[in-house]
């Protein structure tokens, strides 16, 4: 029979009450994340009010009442003419203590730019800009202004409900709110409702380079949707620490931390916040994103009903009164101002640190007050032996004491490190034998259940053999315990590794050293209090490890809620994060959570262990929670990956290869999946995809055609980065009942520009008989020296150092006329171009094969048309 003894019994005593505390603190965090907390106002609320019901009328009309919001639809016109009536109905009603200006403005322009390593250039034209100005009567045309921003533009196959239907509606709710509530802006506000984010930020990028107010700006606030609502995420802000600090002091329901804008740098994408503030404005302000809901984002599922209640209500808030505060700030200056201050040598604070605690206020402070916050801990931790031991047992026995604290840092890391092994183990074996991945994917809480268990028993394993190791200092203790010294080494050991994290992050120009800051932090008045509850409970007794945690609760309680939204926003994201070469590319999404987990878990736990650890450390107790692991790994396998509420990404590319502007030379499928379960995965559980592309039993996916990279990364790039797409025959019969004409170029001269044999070759592209053109990309070939595209010339982009010498150009906007430009090499050989157009409209076969697609599964479906040209 199976006994504990006494110090079993009161390790699962703790551990089940620790248990139900961290319970305690997640559903907090969920509470929280989830907008929980706020009411939103109904529709007939007060006019001097902002209200998401309102709002969502707005959402309804641009997301289903209006149908398709992309470049190329008339659905995109349709939105233009919604918001330009709805802010003329607002100048309408405006006081006579305010001047309103409304325009629509028609932007055309060419750039290059560098997108995840890959260098692309774009020309545009006819994007459509709408453009609100609000001042007072007394404000002159050079007055710094401040910009909100958002874009009305869907992506493909997406009703755009949130990404950025509420970005508009929001902005539309604030113009009345403006107007309605009296408040006559002392300084001018400029709503910007720009129509092509989704092509690589072009709207903005026409706005901030053409636009005659643009040298105004003083700040701007962008705002964004990577999921359908949650917490309002300030993502990056600057340049310089101003725009973060009137967000910390104004904001209602504060929303950010400054570590957000360290992973930013990761993530595969852009806003318009950099055509604003890095590649073209150098204009200080806020990116703000909604980053829950990412299951929803680009899909079709990202419709009204998906919002997150509250969600857009305290954005609204949060907007008003950051207006107010930019538009009142004195450091609100134009384009010339700021270009003066900057060249006398007036200087920002740099980038500050700030974080919100449960959305409830936010800590900031400036990057010269982190340099002493961050270093205090490092001091305390080389001090403390000293102040200890120095007086009594002199100066030998305090570096015997630095020595055993830094054992006991070395200690922590081994947690650390097993805590996230430990899982990563447990996920590959779970996928060894299950054979399928991302299981925890619709439901994220399976994977704390299988994750956390085994993390802490990782984290658990150097306290449990701390004792093989005999400490430096116990010589020079005569009349102490050796119990009290480990104490002190664990404890001790845990904050200096926190201290260290904490300076190093400072010190190499991160800004997410705030978190194991505030652990260093809490950990002393811990520490204190559990030294005094000792005298009077004794060490064994676990009121004294009640008295340890109580003051480390508000810490952790933020420890839980950061860990909670950065895995849940993870979670969301890796079923569009790509899928990676078999066998590899299979376990990459299970051990990447496993792995985040584990750190997370340490953050979250370690802190109480140099105390708790006490009574943890038991084997006992390690069988239980591997035995637990390993019954939640079981119980996971048996999970489908997929729901209605957490789709599978497909991408079907019909993709056409014509020559001389009306042959057909090939058609076919190109599939991809966006996620680690590969196109055979998707054949098993939807047979009826496989029976639509003719794929039977007896089909091997080891010989099958693979589609070429450089056809996804003329159409859909993050595909041909990241995924691996397979072609399937399709029909031909169809496609000439729908297109009479193809797209084509044709040289229509050439003539040499220079001694040095220089020549210029004069291209026309015809789009051919396309229906709904988003975008139409080149990929040329060969040694240009310069091209022209809609304003002008632009150097060759340049070419990234081991990639091939080629170069992308993409070309949007809908015209009646023909692309003309020209191409400059210094070279007699061919220029090789290849043509990819992406076609919006769908063909009857094309439908079928769409609607064949289980529930569980998200199409983005469109047509492509390529073709090939020397020159």
């Amino acid at each position: 029979m199976f006994r504990l003894s006494s110090g079993d019994v009161a390790g699962f005593k703790l551990l089940f009450s620790i248990a139900i505390m961290y319970g305690i603190m997640s559903m907090v965090a969920y509470y929280v994340m989830h907008m929980k907390f706020i009411t939103p106002l109904p529709i007939d609320a007060p006019l001097d009010r902002f209200s998401e019901a309102r709002a969502i009328e707005h959402i309804r009309v641009l997301a289903h009442e209006i149908d398709g919001r992309q470049v190329g639809r008339q659905g995109l016109h349709d939105a233009a003419k919604y918001i330009r009536m709805q802010l003329e109905i607002l100048k309408d009603r405006a006081g006579s203590d305010v001047r309103i200006e409304i325009e629509e403005n028609i932007v055309n322009g060419s750039f290059n730019m560098m997108f995840l390593g890959h260098s692309l250039s774009l020309g545009y034209r006819n994007h459509t800009n709408i453009v609100m100005r609000v001042s007072s009567l007394e404000s002159k045309d050079t007055d710094p202004s401040v910009l909100l921003n958002g874009h009305y533009d869907s992506p493909p196959g997406s009703p755009g409900a949130g990404d950025c239907g509420s970005c508009v509606a929001s902005i539309l709710e604030v113009a009345r709110l403006t107007i309605d509530s009296g408040w006559a802006p002392p300084k001018p506000l400029i709503f910007l409702f720009n129509g092509a984010e989704e092509l690589f930020m072009l709207g903005s990028h026409g706005f901030i380079t053409t636009h005659k107010w643009r040298n105004t700006i003083g700040a701007f606030i962008n705002l964004e949707a990577s999921g359908t609502g949650g917490l309002d995420r300030v993502c990056q802000s600057g340049p310089g620490s101003w725009p973060s600090q009137v967000y910390a002091q104004s904001a209602v329901y504060p929303m950010g931390n400054s570590a957000a804008q360290d992973i930013f740098a990761f993530v595969p994408g852009d806003t318009d916040y950099r055509m604003f503030a890095t590649d073209f404005g150098s204009v200080p302000g806020l990116d703000i994103i909604f980053l829950h809901g990412g299951y929803f984002y680009h899909t079709s599922t990202d419709t009204v009903e998906r919002l997150l209640p509250g969600s857009i209500q305290a954005r609204g808030d949060n907007l008003f009164n950051l207006l107010k505060a930019f538009t009142n700030s004195s450091k609100l200056e134009n384009a010339h101002d700021r270009g003066l201050n900057r060249g006398s040598g007036t200087s920002d604070d740099g980038q500050p640190m700030f974080f919100d605690y449960l959305s409830l206020f936010m800590v900031y402070y400036s990057r010269r007050q982190g340099l002493v916050f961050h270093s205090i801990p490092v001091a305390i931790f080389l001090l403390v032996p000293f102040f200890l031991r120095l007086s009594k047992y002199g100066l030998l026995c305090s570096f015997a004491a630095l020595f055993d604290f830094i054992k006991g840092t070395l200690f922590h890391v081994i947690g650390v490190i097993f805590a996230v092994i430990f899982p990563v183990v447990f996920s590959i074996l779970r996928l060894l034998f299950s054979g399928q991945s991302m299981n925890w994917f619709a439901r994220p809480y399976l994977a704390y259940m299988m994750f956390v268990p085994c993390s802490l028993a990782g984290m658990l394993i150097p306290r449990i053999y701390w004792n093989s190791f005999p400490l430096s200092e116990a010589g020079y203790h005569p009349k102490s315990s050796k119990e009290e010294l480990v104490d002190q080494a664990r404890f001790w050991g845990a904050f200096g590794l926190y201290a260290f994290i904490s300076m190093a992050y400072f010190y190499a120009g991160l800004s997410g050293g705030f978190l194991t800051l505030s652990l260093a932090a809490f950990m002393l008045p811990a520490w204190i209090s559990f030294h005094l509850s000792v005298k009077y409970y004794g060490h064994e007794s676990l009121k004294s490890a009640a008295c340890f945690l109580l003051p480390l609760l508000p810490c952790l309680l933020h420890s839980v809620y950061f860990s909670g939204h950065s895995a849940q926003f993870l979670i969301e994201k890796l079923g569009m994060a790509g899928s990676l070469p078999l066998p590899h590319g299979y376990f990459i999404p299970d051990v990447l959570v496993a792995a985040t987990i584990g750190a997370f878990t340490s953050v979250c736990v370690g802190p109480i262990l140099p105390v708790t650890g006490h009574w943890l450390a038991r084997s006992s107790i390690m069988q239980f929670l591997l035995h637990t692991s390993v019954i939640a790994l079981a119980l996971t396998s048996q999970f489908f990956p997929y729901s209605t509420d957490a789709p599978k990404r497909v991408v079907i590319q019909h993709t056409v290869f014509t020559s001389d502007g009306g042959k057909i030379d090939d058609t076919r499928y190109d599939m991809s999946v966006v996620d680690s379960n590969a196109l055979p995965f998707l054949f098993k559980h939807a047979p009826e995809v496989a029976k639509e592309l003719n794929v039977d039993s007896e089909y091997s996916f080891d010989t099958a055609n693979q589609s070429s990279r450089e056809a996804w990364m003329a159409i859909y790039p993050l595909s041909s980065l990241f995924s691996i797409s397979l072609n399937f025959p399709a029909r031909r019969d169809e496609i000439s009942k729908h297109y009479k004409y193809f797209p084509i170029i044709s040289s229509t001269k050439q003539e040499t520009t220079s001694v040095d044999g220089s020549r210029r070759i004069y291209l026309e592209f015809s789009l051919g008989s396309l229906k709904e053109v988003w975008v139409a990309v080149l990929n040329i070939t060969g040694p240009i020296s310069g091209w022209s595209f809609a304003d002008g010339t632009l150097p060759a982009p340049e070419i990234v150092k081991g990639g091939p010498p080629s170069y992308i150009c993409r070309l949007s906007g809908v015209a009646q006329e023909n692309w003309t430009f020209w191409l400059e090499t210094n070279s007699p050989g061919a220029i090789h171009i290849e043509v990819g157009v992406v076609e919006q409209y769908l063909m009857e076969s094309m439908k079928k094969l769409k609607d064949s697609v289980p529930k569980w599964v998200d199409v983005t479906a469109y047509s492509s048309f390529l073709s090939t040209y020397n020159f």
